[in-house]
Parts: structure tokens; sequence; C-alpha cells
């Protein structure tokens, strides 16, 4: 019969854990992130480049999925015109709670240089934004970064839903 005698003060302690549920649970909530990707002008390319192999959003646990439904995180890459503002909001509507939005580039923002009738002048303005990504467009590795600071705003966040409504502008 062997015996396996570990000494776990010689180990840095015990082999345990302690943690709250709730933190458990965002913990995974923010380690499996998925991602609509919804690419409306050139910030998609840049978009579209972060999910290939050279940045693979995957080992962060991102996935881009094409269905709202299954989403929890919207990408709004690009310059929205009011004619596809309405069917933003639906679309955001549509996807479960909890949800988060990063906006993605200067269009997105605030409109860019499209001061036009048809523009509008910033995602916020239809939909909640939780991270604004500035530049035009930005790099993959901003995205990335965006990513890791959403990640970060969800383990501090509360599992249940008693977090005060998003403001829009």
């Amino acid at each position: 019969m062997a015996f396996h005698k570990v000494d776990y003060t010689k180990e840095n302690g015990l082999p345990v854990v302690l943690t709250t549920v709730d933190k458990l649970v965002q913990w995974g909530r923010s380690n499996s992130l998925w991602a609509v990707s919804y690419g409306l002008a050139c910030c998609a390319i840049e978009m579209m480049a972060a999910g290939g192999g050279r940045y693979d959003f995957d080992r962060f646990g991102t996935i881009f999925r094409a269905s709202v439904k299954h989403s929890e995180v919207m990408i709004i890459a690009g310059t929205l015109t009011k004619k596809h503002a309405e069917f933003t909001r639906r679309l955001y509507d549509a996807m479960p709670e909890p949800k988060w939005v990063i906006s993605m580039g200067s269009c997105a923002n605030t409109g860019g240089m499209f001061n036009t009738y048809s523009t509008v002048q910033g995602v916020d303005r239809i939909i909640p934004v939780d991270i604004y990504l500035p530049g035009c467009a930005p790099r993959p590795e901003t995205l990335q970064y965006a990513l890791m600071i959403l990640q970060k705003k969800i383990r501090r966040q509360k599992p249940n839903r008693s977090q005060k409504p998003k403001r829009l502008v």
C-alpha cells in the first residue's frame, strides 16, 4: 500500500481556493464572452483581423457569433446611419441579459467626420455603450485591450441584475 504524503507547508499552503459564488459566476462570465460581429464600415476590417489567428480572441474566451440571441457583447464597428439605427436598437433588444456594448472607432463614438443629416452622432444615442474605442480605425490590439477592460468590469459587477440601468446620451 502506497502512502502519498504531501507536506503542504512546504508547497506554499493548502490546495484550497476560497471564493464566493458571485465572484466565481462573474469570473466564468467574463472569460466566455460571445460577441456579435456588427461591422458597419472600415473599422469592421480591423475587427475581422482581430478574430484571425494572429490576435486569436479565442484564448480570451471571446468567440464571434452571427446570432444576437447567443451573444452578450455587441461590437459596433463603423459609422452608424440613421436608417440603420432602428435595426441596431432591435438587435440590441434581442440580446439576452446581461449584455455589453463596445463602440469601436471615431465614427461609432461621435459620428467622426460625417456630421451629416444621415449619420448618428454617436452610438450611445441609440444604445448604452460600456467601452469606447478611439481611433480611425482602431487596431486589433486596441480591441483586444478593450475586451480585457470589459472582462475586468464584468468581474467587478454583481451577478444579479440589481445594477443601475445604463444611461443613454
